[in-house]
């Protein structure tokens, strides 16, 4: 995306948010948005996501990364996972790259420019039973130990009306602001790894701090999205309604987030999918601003 696409309309800019709005995702940590997306722009989507899941691909990773989640017809009724859904597919790669919503992003974080960190395809069957529909409580920054920033933020795209009972997503208010204990153990872990240790982490931070966690449901109508801050805790609940719940997650990262090495508690290397698959910088580090992985969806034009 050129320069020249880093545009907005004055529609547009009527739903950035304002200064109450700030006031508010810098107290609780997330933040839900007026409508984003247009109708057809969501029935975009649908229809681009169930040509995935039927086999469509319009390109591959060009190699497969140890900690990818990629759902596979194999796998049967289970909660979907599908890592990289922005760069395997052109039609949803192109919205989510909407100008509008890297601006949106970057006013919450308070930075020029924005990319794309990750994006996964998400699909929760409507079975009330099915374990893997429960997402334990955990924070994105857990798993981005190899980013230098703590700026980034994730927007939750439902692709249609998400209610408690879809198994919406889930905020424990305020959290962003706790300082952690020690968590090298489960940094780098998939929260589907440490289903056990989930309910236990959050009620020992929330106890090293002092603080009371307050559970939030959000629920986002169609076209809408939530925004949350990278070190909020979150989860979500099983599909208790007779429809799948479709949604994208989209981690988004601040133009001055980089990569740095991270030990982990047993001693070795801490490792994100990106640095098998990003292009290299001068000094040989997994580069987090490859346009290729990570393409930039907002610069503001009147930044220096």
């Amino acid at each position: 995306m050129d320069e020249q696409s880093f545009h907005l309309t004055d529609a547009d800019r009527a739903l950035l948010p304002d200064a109450t709005d700030l006031a508010f995702y810098a107290e609780h940590g997330w933040w839900l948005s007026p409508k984003l997306f247009t109708d057809g722009e969501i029935d975009t989507l649908l229809d681009a996501s169930e040509r995935f899941y039927a086999g469509h691909r319009d390109r591959r990773l060009p190699r497969r990364p140890k900690r990818l989640s990629y759902w596979e017809p194999d796998m049967g009724d289970v909660q979907r996972h599908n890592d990289y859904i922005h760069y395997e597919d052109a039609t949803i790669g192109a919205l989510l790259r909407k100008p509008l919503i890297g601006a949106v992003a970057a006013r919450l974080a308070q930075t020029e420019a924005i990319r794309i960190f990750q994006a996964t395809l998400i699909y929760k069957p409507p079975r009330r039973a099915e374990k893997s529909n429960v997402v334990p409580w955990h924070f994105d920054r857990d798993y981005w130990a190899t980013s230098t920033s703590d700026n980034m933020l994730t927007a939750f795209i439902p692709l249609h009306d998400c209610t408690v009972e879809m198994g919406t997503i889930e905020m424990i208010d305020g959290s962003h602001r706790w300082k952690e204990r020690d968590r090298g153990a489960v940094t780098s872990r998939h929260f589907a790894e440490i289903r056990q240790e989930a309910d236990a982490a959050l009620k020992g931070t929330a106890a090293h701090n002092g603080a009371v966690v307050t559970q939030v449901p959000v629920e986002i109508p169609r076209g809408h999205m939530s925004f949350h801050h990278c070190r909020v805790y979150h989860g979500s609940g099983t599909n208790r309604s007779p429809l799948p719940r479709r949604t994208i997650s989209l981690h988004l990262q601040d133009h001055a987030n980089a990569y740095r090495p991270w030990l982990l508690a047993d001693g070795t290397t801490a490792e994100y999918n990106h640095d098998v698959l990003v292009r290299r910088t001068a000094d040989g580090r997994p580069d987090y601003a490859d346009p290729e992985i990570c393409p930039t969806i907002w610069r503001d034009p009147h930044a220096d």
